[in-house]
């Protein structure tokens, strides 16, 4: 979280860091030094993560967690499962109270869209300087048949930074053309 601060970074990705190395753990002691159940396991898990509609980091994390109770309660260690099953969803509850994984970096994601014969490179600069603290072009693709561009920023907006003014402000530079300003859209991570 810290690394990722300025950037930004999805909750379910943290979270999802949060409980699998105790989800991995439990499975790993269930399966000890057993080469059928490792095999067995892992045809479980590959066949949950591909065969199944892709989720956010912490859906498969908890996918993971109901298989690796399910393991237990299969080989007879219920005590362990309902201990194990007990523990997470305190863990969960907490982190969820806390608001742990929360991006507190005020990171949102702004579209514009500019005609083909502006020239965008610094035409907003001016803008973002009054109204936000750090921006980024993140992403340019041609619309509406290649007579246009979108723009894709990832903002971070000044603490008492008025949204609208600051749209409109940006609407007197991209010919009026459509703006969308909104939570910042992270990549998944690595488990997703």
């Amino acid at each position: 979280m810290y690394i990722c601060r300025r950037d930004g970074y999805g909750k379910n990705f943290i979270v999802g860091l949060v409980i699998l190395p105790a989800v991995v753990a439990a499975v790993i002691l269930l399966i000890g030094s057993n080469v059928a159940r490792a095999f067995s396991m892992a045809g479980a898990f590959a066949l949950v993560r591909f065969r199944s509609a892709p989720g956010n980091a912490k859906d498969i994390a908890v996918v993971f967690f109901a298989m690796a109770s399910g393991l237990a309660c299969g080989l007879g260690y219920v005590t362990f499962a309902c201990a194990f099953v007990i523990l997470m969803l305190v863990v969960l509850v907490v982190l969820n109270l806390l608001h742990f994984g929360d991006d507190r970096s005020g990171s949102k994601q702004l579209k514009l869209t500019v005609p083909e014969n502006l020239n965008y490179s610094h035409v907003f600069d001016e803008v973002f300087e009054k109204y936000t603290t750090q921006s980024t072009l993140r992403r340019v693709r041609t619309t509406n048949m290649g007579t246009m561009y979108e723009l894709t920023y990832s903002v971070s907006m000044k603490r008492n930074a008025d949204e609208k003014e600051f749209i409109d402000h940006l609407r007197m530079r991209n010919g009026n053309l459509n703006i969308t300003l909104g939570m910042a859209e992270i990549d998944a991570g690595i488990l997703n």
